[in-house]
C-alpha cells in the first residue's frame, strides 16, 4: 500500500469547541502516540496476563475493566471477536509477539462453545447465540438481551483468517483438527439462525441487524473459501450464504440503510450499526458494489452522510459545524443510555469507511457519481454531477482531496475529545466532550489500530 499524507485543511477549528484540545500536535504524531497506547490498552484487558484482567482465564477478553457503573468486567463474543480480528491481522502484518495471544484465545473460544447458558447449549447451536460470558469462562445468568447472532460470524471471521494465515505457512494440521471445527460450529449456527431475531450489537433492540445480517454473510463466503482449501465442506455455507445477501437489501430504503427491521423500537433507522457493519464487510479487493455495501458503493456513502448528518444538531460539541465537516458520532438520534452520547468507536468508524471507499476508489482507478451517491459528494462539490470521472481528472483530485481531509476530520475529533494518557473510555460528552461510560473500552481502543492502517493505506 502507498503512503497518504496528512491532510488538515478541513480540520474542526477550534472555535466550534467548547474545551480546548486535551491531546496536542498533528495529526500525524497523535496517531503515531496513539497506536503503542491502544495497542497496549487491548493487551491489559486480555487474561491471564493483562495488567488490568486479574482473574480472567486466558484467551479471555474482558470489554472493560469497569465493574461499576457500568459493571463492563465480562467477555462478550462480539467484542473479543472484533478485538482478536484485529490482533490477527497485526500478527499477519509481523507482529509475531501476538501468536500466544491468537492460541490462548482458540483454546479460550474452544471452551466456551461447550459451555450450556440461558440462550441454550452446543447440542442444537442455540447456545453459540450467547452473547456474554464471566471470565472464569462459566455461564452469566443474569437478565439481559439474548441472543445475539453476530457473535458466532465475528468469531468465524477472525479464525478463519488466522486459518489462512497458517494454511500458507505449513500449519494446516493445527487448522483441520483444532480451529475448523470451531468455525463449523459456527458457521452452522449462522446457516442455522439468520432468519431468525435476535438483539442487535446495542444489545437493545430484537429484531432483524443490518450489522448482524451482514457480518453474517461475509462469514458464510470466507467459510466456504476456506472448507474448499482443507477439503472440508460447509453446507450452511453453499446454500445460505446466497439468501442472506438477498435478505441484507431490505434494509435500504432508497435514501439510507434502516439498522434495525422487523422489530418495535420505533427509531428513525440512522443507527452507526450500519456504518459498522459497512466498514466489517470491507473487501480491498471488490468494487463499490451495492448488494455488500462496499464502503465506496453509492448506498454506503448516502447512508454515511444520513446517519452522520442526524447528529449535528443534537449535540452540543457539535454546534455550528456545517455538513461536510467532521462532527462527534454517536449510536442513534434517540439514544439515552448514559445520557446519548458521541462514541469514540463511532467517530472513528465515520472516518475509517470514508479511509476505505477511498482505498476502494484509487484501486480502481476511477470516481463513479450517481444520483445516490450525489448528495455526499455535493457536500465537497457543490456543483458537481452524476458521471464518471477519470483518476487524472480535476473533479477527481479535488473530491477524492476532499473526501481524504473530511475523514481526516473525523479522527481530530477524537484527538480532541482523547485525554492525554491516550485512554478511551465508551463514551464522550455530548455538551463538553469529557470521557464518560466505562474506562478503557476494549473494543473502542481496537478500533485505533485499523483506523491508522487504512489511513496509511490510500493516497
Amino acid at each position: 500500500m502507498i503512503s497518504y499524507w496528512i491532510q488538515t485543511a478541513l480540520a474542526v477549528p477550534s472555535i466550534w469547541l467548547p474545551l480546548s484540545e486535551r491531546a496536542t500536535g498533528s495529526l500525524d504524531s497523535f496517531i503515531a502516540s496513539e497506536n503503542p497506547i491502544a495497542l497496549q490498552g487491548v493487551l491489559n484487558n486480555i487474561g491471564s496476563t493483562g495488567a488490568k484482567a486479574a482473574g480472567v482465564d486466558p484467551g479471555l477478553v474482558v470489554a472493560s475493566p469497569s465493574k461499576t457503573d457500568p459493571d463492563y468486567f465480562y467477555t462478550w463474543t462480539r467484542d473479543s471477536a472484533l478485538t482478536f480480528k484485529m490482533l490477527i491481522d497485526k500478527f499477519i502484518a509481523g507482529d509475531a509477539s501476538l501468536q500466544v495471544e491468537i492460541e490462548n484465545y482458540i483454546s479460550a473460544q474452544a471452551i466456551l462453545q461447550t459451555v450450556s447458558n440461558p440462550s441454550g447449549d452446543i447440542t442444537d447451536g442455540s447456545g453459540l447465540g450467547e452473547p456474554k460470558f464471566e471470565v472464569n469462562s462459566t455461564a452469566f445468568t443474569g437478565p439481559w438481551g439474548r441472543p445475539q447472532r453476530d457473535g458466532p460470524a465475528l468469531r468465524a471471521t477472525a479464525l478463519i483468517a488466522y486459518s489462512q494465515w497458517l494454511l500458507s505457512n505449513g500449519g494446516e494440521g493445527n487448522v483441520s483438527s483444532a480451529i475448523w471445527p470451531i468455525i463449523s460450529n459456527d458457521l452452522n449456527y449462522v446457516g442455522q439462525y439468520w432468519n431468525q431475531t435476535g438483539f442487535d450489537l446495542w444489545e437493545e433492540v430484537d429484531g432483524s441487524s443490518f450489522f448482524t445480517t451482514a457480518v453474517q454473510h461475509r462469514a458464510l463466503v470466507e467459510g466456504q473459501t476456506l472448507a474448499e482449501r482443507i477439503g472440508k465442506t460447509c453446507a450452511a455455507c453453499e446454500s445460505q450464504a446466497p439468501e442472506v445477501l438477498c435478505f441484507l437489501q431490505s434494509f435500504w430504503n432508497g435514501e439510507f440503510i434502516v439498522s434495525n427491521i422487523n422489530d418495535q423500537s420505533g427509531r428513525n433507522g440512522r443507527d452507526a450499526n450500519s456504518i459498522l457493519g459497512s466498514i466489517h464487510t470491507f473487501d480491498p479487493d471488490a468494487a463499490c458494489d451495492e448488494t455488500t455495501f462496499q464502503p465506496c458503493s453509492p448506498r454506503a456513502l448516502a447512508n454515511h452522510k444520513a446517519v452522520t448528518d442526524s447528529f449535528r444538531s443534537i449535540y452540543g460539541i457539535n454546534s455550528g459545524i456545517p455538513e461536510g465537516a467532521a462532527i462527534a458520532v454517536g449510536r442513534y438520534t434517540e439514544d439515552v443510555y448514559m445520557g446519548g452520547n458521541p462514541w469514540y468507536l463511532n467517530t472513528l468508524a465515520a472516518a475509517e469507511q470514508l479511509y476505505d471507499a477511498l482505498y476502494q476508489i484509487n484501486r480502481l482507478g476511477y470516481l463513479d457519481v450517481d444520483a445516490t451517491s450525489l448528495p455526499f459528494f455535493q457536500d465537497f462539490d457543490p456543483l458537481i454531477k452524476a458521471g464518471h470521472y477519470s483518476k487524472d481528472s480535476a473533479v477527481y483530485i479535488n473530491i477524492t482531496s476532499a473526501v481524504r481531509s473530511y475523514a481526516d476530520g473525523y479522527v481530530s475529533i477524537v484527538q480532541i475529545y482523547t485525554p492525554s494518557d491516550g485512554s478511551l473510555a465508551e463514551q464522550y460528552s455530548r455538551n463538553d466532550g469529557s470521557p464518560l461510560s466505562a474506562v478503557d473500552l476494549t473494543w473502542c481502543t481496537s478500533y485505533q489500530r485499523p483506523v491508522s492502517a487504512r489511513k496509511v493505506g490510500i493516497d
